[in-house]
């Protein structure tokens, strides 16, 4: 490289460094927006809508909601992969969204690597849902009942919000740690899914659970087979988890809702919405409205943590799709 060369490549890494670090200082210099991968109402658009007037309190500037479903969330997130990498568009989402979508949709050409979670914000946990006359209360009843029904040539039928959404995948993952066959059923939402629960049309749904699914459980309109978490849950302090079950102990799975950017955002607006995030997540307020909602609000986290949580999981869902040859439709 001759001098002229280097000193022009010097100075275009200075003008870019410059730049990056008058943004972020200047940040936020507009209206942040938070863009929810769901039509409003719905469990993702409750989390925004619970947190964005506070977390404007520490950014200093409105935090505004946009609600832009499609595509197993997929639209949303290319919208913010098109806006400038400055911070003021954040994705709200997880694993679904970010992993998932890429895999399943051929539509979809982000990479998961295009983006990085700033932090996390709520975790809802997942139950097996039952139509209420299934005859099994546990893990094992409900494998053996899955080998029965196989043999007789009727499989087991599981619900899901679309191929290749994480209701889908763990649906594929049960079946191919049992060698049980099951029928998948796939439906554009959670709502027609749980109807056609309630009505007997279909065995079991893999879903998480909030407030109206305890009561249409005490109301004996659906019955809770097991919980999917680590330990059991309050909401459904008889059920077991699948992880007390013989046939399908380390089955652990739950949804998380976190903060993204895209991957080029500078590094100190990384870090002051980092920052702010963190402060809302210790909010009591905050964490009450999403506890309400039988959500768990994990403690903040550092941002190398978020790194590998983030890694983790892109390394743990494309292992499932690629067990079960999940193909892009």
């Amino acid at each position: 490289m001759n001098l002229h060369h280097f000193i022009k490549v010097a100075a275009t890494v200075c003008a870019t460094l410059f730049v990056w670090s008058a943004q972020a200082q200047s940040f936020p210099h507009k209206p942040v927006t938070l863009m929810v991968p769901y039509p409003a109402g719905g469990v993702s658009d409750v989390i925004a809508r619970t947190l964005n007037v506070t977390l404007a309190k520490h950014l200093g500037q409105p935090v505004l909601v946009e609600n832009l479903g499609g595509a197993s969330g997929a639209i949303a997130a290319q919208k913010v992969l098109n806006a400038p990498a400055d911070g003021h568009l954040i994705f709200q989402g997880g694993p679904n969204e970010l992993i998932l979508a890429p895999m399943a949709n051929a539509a979809v050409k982000y990479k998961s690597e295009e983006f990085r979670l700033v932090q996390m914000i709520a975790i809802n946990p997942m139950a097996v849902l039952a139509r209420k006359d299934l005859p099994v209360n546990n893990g094992d009843e409900l494998v053996a009942f899955a080998k029965k029904s196989a043999s007789t040539g009727t499989p087991m039928t599981y619900a899901s919000v679309g191929p290749g959404s994480m209701y889908h995948l763990l649906g594929e993952h049960m079946s191919k740690l049992t060698g049980v066959d099951m029928t998948h059923v796939p439906y554009k939402g959670g709502a027609p899914a749980q109807q056609d629960l309630m009505a007997g049309l279909v065995d079991i749904f893999m879903t998480p659970f909030g407030k109206s699914h305890g009561q249409l459980v005490d109301e004996g309109k659906l019955k809770v087979v097991g919980v999917l978490s680590s330990e059991r849950q309050e909401m459904f302090k008889k059920a077991p988890t699948f992880n007390e079950s013989k046939a399908l102990k380390g089955f652990v799975f739950e949804m998380w809702s976190g903060y993204f950017v895209r991957k080029d955002t500078p590094e100190a607006v990384v870090q002051a919405l980092h920052k702010a995030l963190s402060e809302v997540a210790q909010d009591p307020a905050v964490r009450a409205a999403l506890e309400a909602q039988a959500m768990i609000v994990p403690r903040p986290q550092a941002l190398l943590a978020m790194n590998k949580v983030y890694a983790d999981n892109i390394a743990r869902y494309r292992g499932i799709a690629q067990s079960m040859n999940l193909q892009p439709q």
